[in-house]
């Protein structure tokens, strides 16, 4: 019981991320929810000095600067100087019983799902995160999936040892948020919203201006906005509630909510399904070629001399990342399946093979001038003979290892 609150139980204060590569973009729409919530609060922690050991936090309302502080490095990484200080932070917020809503806006470089897992496991009963928001400037998408640079040498890292680029940072920042707050933008043109649409479709897109007045939203219950022209959407949108278990199985090889085929204003996604395994010298040769046909692709795969192994593809910039997702729901005893998430397990009942299990090839493309003919000619190419799958999988087996050095076999 709290007394703050006439005897009744205190309502969490509700939390919101804020994130993106785009700076402009994110402001804005951290400006957005800040003049449409009464009450609400903007915490950023801006790791451009980590370097210097210094990480600034800066809290903030709709008026202006609230304070400024320094939070301490930790194990030299200012990531985890974040992590450290935004939970506390957020508790002190929420127990102070003032804030209605906190605006988590991150830092460029830093995604949002690891932030959403700390705020979810550690903040508390009295903190609700409501919400993911990735801020979009349509004009910068492509360019953002075509920079193949290391985030060092952008002056983004998050760490000294930070080995990701810019490229596969922004896709996972897209892609993971289920509200995308999209800015006008004067230099974007229908290509660039097409690329945008098909990269995540299931994603709600939000316009926001820099300078549109917004109308409040009735503090009684944010999720109604009051007053004319819906200036409210972006903060009922961002406050509908988020599950971080969801949002992970959806990012994850084995049940990915991958884009479906479309064509747009000269952009294309390609989806290709087989139920074959690919050939691990013929797919390693065609990696370069593959990687570099379309601004993104990801998605599964299963190599016939791995075929237990659940294979991840993850392309952007030019670079291209397989790992090992675990193994296929094929290759567990049934003893085990009660221990995989609900999930997968649909995921694979949608894609079983009386023969395969859940084994198959799910890749999907995305990219302006998209040559889908040409790509499916090259994937195909690189898929098993029919003497070559009719010889076995003990045969499979004995096929040269070409993956087994990206796969640190």
């Amino acid at each position: 019981m709290d007394d703050r609150h006439g005897g009744h139980t205190a309502r969490p204060m509700d939390t919101v991320i804020v994130g993106g590569l785009h700076a402009d973009a994110r402001r804005a729409a951290v400006a957005h929810l800040l003049a449409a919530v009464p009450g609400s609060v903007a915490l950023h922690h801006d790791l451009s000095g980590a370097e210097r050991g210094t990480v600034v936090r800066t809290l903030r309302d709709g008026t202006g600067v609230l304070c400024v502080d320094e939070a301490p490095l930790v194990d030299d990484c200012a990531c985890c100087a974040l992590r450290e200080d935004l939970v506390p932070e957020l508790r002190r917020l929420a127990d102070a019983g003032l804030t209605r809503l906190a605006v988590v806006e991150l830092w460029d470089s830093v995604e949002p799902k690891a932030m959403a897992e700390v705020i979810v496991a550690h903040a508390g009963e009295g903190v609700r995160l409501g919400g993911v928001v990735t801020a979009v400037d349509p004009a910068l998408v492509l360019p953002c999936l075509g920079n193949g640079d290391d985030l060092i040498e952008a002056g983004l890292a998050a760490a000294p040892t930070d080995q990701r680029t810019v490229a596969d940072t922004w896709a996972r920042q897209l892609e993971y948020a289920p509200v995308l707050a999209v800015m006008e933008s004067a230099e974007a043109d229908d290509e660039d919203r097409a690329l945008l649409a098909q990269l995540h479709p299931t994603a709600r897109h939000i316009p926001i201006s820099p300078i549109s007045p917004i109308s409040p939203v009735n503090p009684a219950d944010p999720t109604t906005p009051v007053g004319p022209g819906g200036g409210g959407a972006l903060a009922v949108a961002a406050l509908a509630g988020f599950d971080v278990e969801a949002a992970a199985a959806a990012q994850h090889p084995s049940c990915a909510l991958l884009p479906v085929a479309a064509e747009a204003c000269g952009v294309a996604t390609l989806v290709w399904r087989r139920e074959r395994p690919f050939h691990p010298e013929r797919l390693h040769a065609a990696l370069e070629d593959l990687t570099c046909a379309a601004a993104r692709s990801r998605g599964r795969f299963w190599l016939a001399d791995h075929p237990d192994t659940l294979l991840g593809w993850d392309a952007a910039g030019g670079a291209l990342c397989v790992e090992s997702a675990g193994p296929w729901l094929a290759a567990l005893p049934d003893a085990a399946w009660e221990l995989v998430p609900p999930a997968r397990r649909a995921a694979a009942a949608l894609d079983w093979h009386p023969e395969h299990g859940d084994r198959r090839n799910h890749l999907v493309f995305t990219s302006p001038g998209l040559d889908r003919e040409n790509l499916r000619r090259l994937l195909e190419s690189c898929l098993l003979t029919d003497e070559e799958y009719a010889a076995g999988r003990a045969a499979w087996r004995d096929l040269p290892p070409a993956f087994d050095t990206l796969l640190e076999v």
